[in-house]
């Protein structure tokens, strides 16, 4: 009886303590969600405000040696300290459907973690502080030209234009659309929420494929794809909290709890 007992317990202490592991990364994802909608409205602000990313090197360097901080968000410097809220959003997702849709939450988990650090491993705006510098301090036509041609290099494997960025974007998509699949297959999400992350990064990984053959149909796949995303964000973010509040990971996993559609 006593070997049975502290059997008994052990077992309910792994669960408390699997119960709290699972609730503390919803509780991350969720938050994360949430911080990726303030991100997109700040993004919207910015664009209006500022403008987008500087046409050629020159007005970068210019705007680097004028207004440092403005130049940092126009070459969406934000964009990628942000990225890194991704890991726990998929992470948390794949830990909500992988009871109903584990292969395929766990594929698109896979795709999506390796596609943001496919994008997180292109040059960025700092890569250009020191460039700037040396072509403000540059004494000769020459050596300007060549950090103007350093500059060109740069910014043609961004974020926007790198062979690694746009491949990154690809899988990243392609795992948000597997995952919004998964959804379908439970009883975690809603339906709507499923469909229009299917809908929304499907028309993003539209995008991304068509900015090399058609940019202008890619510029507007974008345009159509972007104001959804703080709507995506929410429904994930509202129900990842929601299932961070819930006693045990058996409830989430077995769930068939209607409350909890979005």
């Amino acid at each position: 009886m006593g070997t049975k007992d502290q059997m008994g317990r052990l077992n309910d202490t792994k669960m408390s303590l699997a119960s709290r592991n699972w609730r503390s990364l919803y509780r991350v994802g969720g938050f994360s969600a949430f911080a990726l909608i303030l991100y997109s409205g700040l993004t919207i602000v910015q664009m209006v405000l500022l403008g987008g990313q500087p046409t050629s090197t020159e007005e970068a360097f210019r705007l680097l040696q004028t207004n440092r901080f403005v130049a940092l968000l126009r070459l969406d410097l934000p964009t990628i300290i942000v990225l890194p809220l991704y890991y726990p959003v998929f992470l948390s997702l794949y830990a909500a459907l992988k009871k109903s849709s584990r292969t395929t939450a766990l594929l698109a988990t896979v795709l999506a973690c390796a596609g943001n650090t496919l994008v997180l491993c292109t040059p960025t705006a700092l890569s250009l502080i020191p460039l700037s510098d040396k072509y403000a301090a540059a004494t000769s036509d020459a050596a300007r030209a060549r950090l103007l041609a350093a500059g060109d290099a740069l910014m043609a494997s961004d974020i926007w234009h790198g062979t690694g960025a746009m491949l990154g974007g690809a899988l990243l998509q392609t795992g948000a659309v597997l995952i919004s699949i998964a959804m379908l297959r439970g009883r975690v999400f809603g339906r709507f929420t499923a469909w229009l992350g299917i809908v929304m990064h499907g028309l993003d990984l539209a995008h991304v494929l068509a900015m090399v053959l058609i940019p202008t149909t890619g510029a507007i796949l974008l345009a159509t794809a972007g104001p959804l995303y703080p709507v995506w964000f929410f429904l994930i973010g509202r129900t990842l909290l929601h299932l961070s509040s819930l006693e045990t990971p058996l409830i989430v996993e077995s769930s068939e709890n209607s409350t909890m559609a979005s």
